[in-house]
């Protein structure tokens, strides 16, 4: 007859294994925890007192939603985007990572203005972890829009960004 003892010991070893690879392999990847729907909301340019544009935006507000982004997303039709929340404003830096078209990415501090834009490309094929191209730049919100946008309707650094519902 097998001892009862060592039979619970076993199965709460083979457990404890099971999470702790689940979260090592969760730690290393975050797409894998559920971002959940993104919330959606417009945000309006206004540059001189006049709206320049209006862009509807999914919202990432959280980790995970900030970490995936628009890496699962194909395209952008020419007034969307998505604007990241950070829970303080600070330095940020962002990556194309495993993006299937170029961006511009807005850095907007917690007043609304404009405090730096990128036009970032594609990265070369292949590209990962420390080979891509940090885009740096401080904020406490980053708008992401398809690449060229803001020069198309004359965006830029100073400008205000306002944010509808949030």
């Amino acid at each position: 007859m097998v001892d009862s003892r060592y039979s619970l010991g076993s199965v709460l070893l083979a457990a404890l294994v099971l999470v702790s690879v689940g979260a090592l392999v969760v730690a290393s990847n975050p797409t894998l925890l559920p971002g959940g729907d993104y919330n959606r909301t417009s945000v309006s340019i206004v540059s001189e007192g006049e709206v320049v544009t209006k862009v509807d935006v999914r919202v990432a507000d959280s980790y995970e939603k900030r970490y995936t982004g628009l890496s699962d997303t194909e395209s952008l039709g020419a007034d969307e985007g998505m604007l990241f929340v950070h829970d303080e404003e600070g330095e940020y830096a962002y990556v194309m990572r495993e993006m299937a078209f170029p961006l511009d990415i807005v850095f907007v501090d917690a007043n609304g203005t404009i405090t730096r834009i990128h036009h970032a490309e594609l990265p070369s094929e292949g590209a990962s972890g420390d080979d891509l191209t940090r885009y740096r730049g401080t904020g406490k919100y980053v708008l992401e829009v398809p690449y060229g946008y803001t020069n198309e309707t004359g965006v830029d650094v100073g400008d205000t960004v306002r944010i509808d519902d949030y």
